[in-house]
């Protein structure tokens, strides 16, 4: 049995916080304002991870009024959810995601990212797909605020008696 899951996040891009994108900190003047460390990318995966498996959004799971998360790295997020659709009897098959941004330039953390999100989700990298684009300056989003889409696709595991 198989099912999809989409996820979305967008943060606004502020002053005086750290960019992390993919559990991954980026050297950059300004970083995501969020109840945890605003990492759209994570965000938008965990959404869709959710989803796939029936299991609500982010929002449900890991509210901002709830000062556990305050600041949390969403690598640990991640590591929560995975844990909630390994307990439904699910594993992930592929992830697909895009970034919108259009800077910093994501195209030298990639690989970094994909090994966070694999070694998070216990997969292999080949199973992660990270994609990133501009909003070639037309908008908020990618200029004033980055956003992130991510596809997930799970498996049902069979279980042996």
């Amino acid at each position: 049995m198989l099912r999809v899951g989409i996820g979305y996040d967008i943060h606004r891009l502020v002053r005086h916080r750290k960019l992390v994108l993919g559990g991954v900190h980026m050297p950059f003047a300004k970083g995501l304002h969020a109840h945890s460390d605003g990492d759209v990318l994570l965000h938008a995966l965990c959404d869709a991870l959710l989803g796939a498996a029936g299991l609500g959004d982010i929002g449900i799971h890991f509210p901002n009024t709830d000062t556990r998360y305050k600041n949390i790295s969403s690598l640990k997020l991640l590591e929560a959810v995975n844990c909630a659709i390994l307990e439904r009897g699910y594993k992930v098959s592929n992830i697909d995601s895009v970034l919108i941004a259009d800077s910093p330039k994501i195209s030298p953390y990639r690989n970094s990212i994909i090994k966070n999100i694999s070694s998070t989700l216990k997969i292999k990298s080949a199973q992660v797909n990270i994609k990133a684009t501009t909003s070639e300056g037309i908008g908020p989003i990618g200029s004033k605020a980055i956003a992130s889409y991510a596809v997930a696709l799970l498996l049902k595991v069979k279980r042996k008696h």
